[in-house]
């Protein structure tokens, strides 16, 4: 009887393994990352015609996905890159997500993370240690660049983004991607650590995410406040690095903080603004400003906290409202794609963010820097050279 029933929980503990580790990463992944609206539609010469269509933020290598074979759910693989005609995509790194996540009120006790790490399949290292779990997706990037057999390639440099540019103008088939970090957190209270992720071609790095850190307040944590001791220590070394600032999730004060301490160029990876959605998530009209003076760049968002819309005309309407109030060289995609959240549609279906800037009246010219020509302009001034 007894043999029975330990054979018999032994089953059930397999039983366990198998979906916590066969199907729970890719549920999660299909159940987190849904679109609105699904792209069917054809390609105009126009846009086929963008030199540089590109993003500033998507958590892709956050999920268990290949990210070289093209999947049906998600948003961001190589393949559908092709298929959108985009160039060049910016991969962040998701490294601690509290339970209950939301836009208002967040501590830093629990760790969502860590169990999808464990339930992937990832280095035990990264169960524990924020800092293996961000460099791990590090390596995966360039890991998939590799298997690319150049078809990907990730860049960390001014030389190295003019000559991707030149190779693509020849070969539209070429794409690449560069590092970044959304929140500062994974550095785990050591300055030394941004060398490290430096060395590993992180080039911009969002001081907080949902919770206030040991750097500086979010505009989603528990106080609120702004950068600590360490924090302005922080801004000051990437500042002596050329690692660009993303002032994203980050509280009021600790964006007037950053900008009474650096005038550096900054960056939104991805956002809206209140004068057209007003919520705890998005840019205050004082601070756009802020960046606008600083030839800094603000990349709108593809999902309906950010715009009050589930469409491209609601992200349109946003990236209008920037381009007026501090010009349409400053404003482009910012689409937080595979977030953990529902995107207007995947990365197909850009076509329609192109459609809806026309019918908003921008010219083509302002649609090719939106679209992208933004992001290859502010990148080769602000990378480091070499």
């Amino acid at each position: 009887m007894l043999k029975k029933l330990r054979n018999a929980f032994l089953i059930i503990v397999a039983i366990g393994f198998v979906v916590l580790f066969g199907f729970v990463p890719s549920y999660t992944d299909k159940s987190m990352n849904k679109v609105t609206t699904t792209y069917t539609g054809s390609q105009s010469n126009t846009y086929q015609s963008l030199p540089f269509i590109a993003d500033l933020h998507c958590d892709m290598l956050l999920w268990d996905r290949n990210f070289l074979e093209e999947h049906d759910y998600g948003h961001v693989d190589l393949p559908r890159m092709l298929k959108a005609n985009m160039a060049f995509q910016i991969f962040t790194i998701v490294s601690k997500t509290p339970r209950g996540i939301n836009i208002e009120q967040n501590s830093d006790e629990t760790d969502q993370i860590a169990l999808l790490s464990f339930a992937q399949l990832r280095p035990p290292t990264n169960w524990f240690s924020i800092k293996a779990r961000a460099l791990n997706q590090c390596n995966e990037l360039y890991k998939a660049a590799e298997e690319s057999k150049g078809a990907f390639r990730v860049v960390s440099t001014q030389n190295e983004l003019q000559q991707f540019i030149t190779d693509r103008a020849k070969d539209r088939s070429l794409t690449a991607g560069m590092l970044g970090l959304e929140g500062a957190h994974c550095l785990e209270g050591d300055i030394n650590n941004l060398k490290t992720f430096y060395d590993a071609g992180v080039r911009y790095i969002g001081l907080t995410h949902f919770f206030d850190n040991e750097w500086a307040g979010s505009a989603h944590g528990m106080k609120k406040e702004g950068l600590t001791t360490l924090g302005k220590q922080l801004v000051t070394k990437m500042g002596e690095m050329n690692m660009i600032i993303d002032l994203a999730h980050s509280s009021s004060q600790t964006i007037d903080e950053v900008f009474a301490l650096t005038d550096r160029p900054v960056i939104i990876s991805h956002t809206g603004v209140k004068g057209m959605c007003d919520n705890q998530r998005n840019l205050s009209d004082q601070h756009l400003k802020e960046i606008g003076k600083r030839n800094g760049l603000v990349g709108i968002g593809l999902w309906d906290t950010a715009v009050c819309g589930n469409d491209a005309e609601a992200t349109a309407k946003s990236i209008r409202y920037v381009a007026d109030m501090i010009g349409v060289d400053r404003v482009t995609l910012g689409s937080d794609f595979d977030g953990a959240l529902t995107t207007h549609f995947d990365v197909t279906g850009l076509p329609l963010i192109m459609e809806a800037l026309k019918n908003d009246n921008f010219s083509d010219e302002e649609i090719e820097l939106i679209m992208g020509g933004n992001v290859r302009n502010f990148l080769l001034r602000n990378l480091p050279v070499n």
